[in-house]
């Protein structure tokens, strides 16, 4: 049973997994209920913050704090606040709800990821916004995955996944806004939510018991799938226990600005960063190929967007695309990167490419897999101190390797790994570790099909990227892996620990990925 500001969608089947239920406000003027979101996803210091907001009450107390393990309050005051309907299609188009609040964001407010909190007897609800550094204060820059966050937010029905688009108000969206508050779960998680890798009985249907939690908790389906609450968050209070600084961006500051990089050798990405734009990757590779170091603990590196001049619309027809993307002649295509048309392999950016596998730990892709990364070269610097040794798992106990990874076509010499030819690599690839992932939900038969994945991915896949639905086809897009891996770049290189569940480990305290970490972060990248 849904709850709270929930509701299902026309087309819902009532399943956890299947079904299509989303948060959004209430047509009540009556029913007690407040919401908020920022106008931009990010501010600098001096910047006007503007705050849109609708409630059934007059006035709701707004509390802006600087979250963290022990989140900073900055201010704490009476927002006036009205009543404004909400477009059937807010998600797609934004909720055009009144400005509610204007203020200078203050000199001395440091860099990191505020929450906006609003409260009225009988409701309350959460925003945010990221507040960028006038000029490098820490060392290391996080980039947060704002185009994943967006692809992901249901609030109001519609993302790149469900919707209420089309002729049956039941399609995705390929085009989503940022003018809207960010659904239950993307800003914090109570504390009893799972995580995502889960391994199902064998011979039996596969179970997800994130998303059976979700429904009955009341908060979005897809909380363990993206959002600040879900990688960055728990990564970067990881990092303040280690009293490893750092300053925040996004990724549409770095879609904007040529330079949002600059000041910094180092730039972290944690979690799923699975959506990116042509300008993005533009602006990561300049820096990489002046010297820049990313270390990527994050995976599925798949799909090309596009983003309005202003920066509030996110564009991606996905599967869709060569037939109703207005740009599907062009190589600006929002499909893979690395659709041929499009003929610019994630490889080159990377080192690694979503389309080489994906799903691990969970539905029938390798869920009853190892959970980690087996070693093939311990003496690699990124190893030291670990202890680990050849044919070793890293991260197996808190199951890092999955949900979604990032790997490459390889072959074996000796004993070890090497990158195929032909691959898209501009630069030296150096595998230290790597596990098998699959596109490809397999079964034996009714008793364990999965409805929710299947063999859908990997047909999609044989289609777009190999040429045809052909057995050989899918059975090529079906095999693959995901790879921690060193790759250079022009004087710059990219350590890409390539796992959306990295931070699993870094949340569970496991010795070894945490020196992993702390290496890569830390360390002279020999």
């Amino acid at each position: 049973m849904l709850k709270d500001f929930f509701i299902s969608g026309p087309t819902d089947d009532g399943d956890a997994v299947t079904g299509h239920y989303y948060e959004v406000a209430s047509p009540d003027p009556t029913r007690p209920q407040v919401w908020i979101y920022a106008s931009a996803l990010s501010y600098s210091p001096g910047e006007t913050l503007v705050l849109h907001a609708m409630s059934s009450a007059p006035e709701a107390q707004l509390t802006i704090a600087r979250d963290g393990i022990s989140p900073e309050i900055l201010l704490q005051i009476p927002l006036a606040t009205t009543f404004a309907a909400t477009p059937f299609d807010a998600s797609v188009t934004g909720c055009g709800w009144p400005e509610a609040l204007r203020l200078t964001i203050p000199e001395d407010w440091r860099s990191g990821v505020y929450t906006l909190t609003v409260t009225i007897p009988g409701h309350s609800s959460q925003g945010l916004f990221v507040l960028k550094p006038l000029k490098p204060q820490a060392k290391i820059l996080m980039l947060l995955a704002t185009g994943t966050w967006c692809a992901y937010n249901d609030w109001g029905g519609s993302n790149h996944y469900q919707g209420l688009t089309g002729p049956s108000q039941g399609d995705f969206a390929p085009h989503v806004s940022t003018q809207r508050p960010w659904a239950k779960g993307f800003v914090a998680w109570p504390s009893d939510a799972p995580r995502i890798p889960h391994a199902s009985p064998l011979l039996t249907k596969p179970r997800y018991p994130h998303m059976d939690y979700a429904p009955a908790k009341g908060i979005s389906k897809k909380y363990a799938s993206s959002g600040w609450a879900a990688f960055e968050r728990p990564f970067a209070q990881w990092c303040e226990s280690q009293n490893i600084q750092l300053d925040y961006t996004t990724q549409h500051d770095l879609h904007r600005d040529p330079a949002a990089l600059n000041g910094y050798d180092r730039v972290l990405i944690a979690g799923h960063d699975e959506y990116w734009t042509w300008e993005m990757r533009d602006h990561l590779e300049a820096w990489l190929d002046q010297g820049g170091q990313l270390a990527r603990f994050a995976g599925n590196f798949f799909w090309q967007t596009r983003l309005s001049d202003d920066l509030t619309t996110q564009t991606c027809f996905k599967t869709t695309a060569e037939a109703a993307d207005p740009f599907a002649d062009t190589n600006r295509l929002t499909s893979y990167w690395d659709h041929p048309a499009i003929n610019r392999p994630a490889t080159a950016t990377m080192g690694l490419t979503g389309s080489a596998g994906v799903y691990a730990g969970w539905s029938r892709c390798a869920a009853h897999g190892s959970g980690g990364f087996a070693i093939y070269r311990p003496e690699h610097w990124a190893l030291a101190g670990t202890g680990l040794g050849y044919g070793d798992v890293l991260g197996a106990a808190s199951k890092i390797f999955g949900y979604e990874v990032d790997g490459i076509d390889y072959s074996m010499t000796q004993g070890l790994p090497f990158a195929a030819e032909n691959t898209g690599l501009q630069g030296d690839l150096t595998i230290v570790g790597l596990s098998p992932a699959t596109t490809l939900s397999h079964a034996t038969g009714p008793q364990d099909r999965d409805r929710f994945i299947g063999a859908g991915d990997a047909e999609d896949l044989a289609l777009r990227l190999y040429g045809g639905l052909t057995p050989e086809n899918i059975a090529r897009a079906s095999r693959g892996n995901g790879c921690m891996a060193e790759y250079r770049r022009g004087r710059g290189a990219v350590f890409n620990a390539a796992s959306c569940e990295w931070v699993a480990g870094l949340i569970a305290r496991e010795r070894p990925v945490e020196q992993v970490t702390r290496n890569i972060l830390l360390g002279e990248w020999a």
